[in-house]
């Protein structure tokens, strides 16, 4: 069944009004959210994405309403991954607390304008040329064995956040201090750019970088455009909450790591048996379909995701309740 036109049309203009309220709404009122107001606004765009969801399934058939949740959950969950690199950007650029909703809100839609360039070019090349998904698959393996080295960090982010601020310093006039919230301001008589136009474009360009993990990963899922992008939206629109709402805990999060790499794994494997079972090159299996290889449901990829995800936490914080207490024993004088 296909998604009506008008139901594609007035869906991005609804979130597109909601997203530029949003970011009304912060301009007007910059402040430290507390942890009941990111958590309401988490449930409330939760919320929003499976009414959506509820609304395409009557509209545009439900098996297009569960590709859409299982790639919103996917998109989610691999984004959660960008909140620890958020926190070290704020951090390198210090930029100050009651600014960092407005900076994570107009970092996003800078990452939405590049995404949605970059998922038209994915949408044409996956059309045109399906052994792609070999390709993708390939590279979803290789970066689920990265994701899961106990070394991995996220230190080449922080290099290329550090060379994205060298050209722009090298490129235009930027000041030392913040001034509020603006992107201009007036030092010894001279205009310049302040670091928050620094800080928007390397949030920005950092969450297409992690684009290049997860809307491969999404071509699985779906091939519909505008299913891809409308996931990536609901996925980024709550991200923000969640970096206030998770906070101090995403210290904690130690193996959340293992939980993406398993999802990446999946995702790949199955990119590659999708491949297998779509195969139009000549050197595996004389040019024709692999018609015996497994073509596994979106539900089970579902279950996949939110299994990989409620392991990796759940297994994070019972180790970090067992490490505090551990330090408490310590602490406790010896009679």
């Amino acid at each position: 069944m296909e998604i009506p036109l008008w139901f594609e049309i007035t869906s991005m203009i609804v979130l597109s009004i909601i997203l530029l309220g949003d970011l009304l709404l912060i301009r007007l009122r910059p402040h430290i959210p507390s942890t009941k107001e990111s958590t309401l606004w988490v449930v409330f765009y939760v919320g929003l994405a499976l009414l959506f969801a509820v609304l395409l399934g009557n509209v545009g058939g439900w098996r297009n309403a569960g590709d859409f949740i299982t790639g919103w959950a996917l998109e989610y969950s691999l984004s959660i991954d960008n909140l620890f690199v958020f926190v070290l950007i704020m951090a390198q650029f210090a930029v100050p607390r009651r600014l960092q909703q407005q900076v994570l809100m107009v970092g996003i839609i800078i990452a939405l304008v590049l995404r949605g360039a970059f998922i038209l070019v994915g949408v044409t090349i996956v059309e045109h040329f399906s052994p792609i998904f070999y390709i993708f698959g390939a590279f979803l393996i290789y970066t689920a064995i990265k994701q899961a080295m106990p070394e991995g960090d996220h230190d080449g982010e922080v290099q290329r956040e550090n060379f994205i601020v060298r050209l722009l310093r090298r490129r235009i006039d930027i000041s030392e201090t913040y001034d509020g919230s603006k992107l201009r301001t007036t030092v010894d008589g001279t205009r310049m750019w302040t670091p928050m136009v620094i800080v928007f474009i390397t949030i920005g360009v950092t969450d297409l970088i992690f684009a290049i993990d997860s809307i491969p990963a999404i071509f699985e899922i779906t091939t519909n455009g505008f299913l891809v992008f409308a996931a990536n939206i609901f996925a980024l629109m709550g991200l923000r909450q969640l970096y206030f709402l998770l906070g101090d805990l995403l210290d904690r999060l130690r193996y959340l790591h293992y939980g993406i790499a398993v999802i990446l794994g999946f995702i790949g494997i199955k990119l590659i048996l999708h491949a297998l079972h779509e195969n139009e090159l000549p050197f595996i299996n004389g040019g024709q379909h692999v018609e015996w290889v497994p073509d596994i449901d979106n539900m089970v990829s579902l279950g996949v995701i939110v299994v990989a995800m409620t392991v990796a936490t759940v297994a994070s914080l019972i180790a970090s309740s067992r490490d505090k207490r551990a330090a408490k024993r310590l602490d406790q004088p010896v009679e």
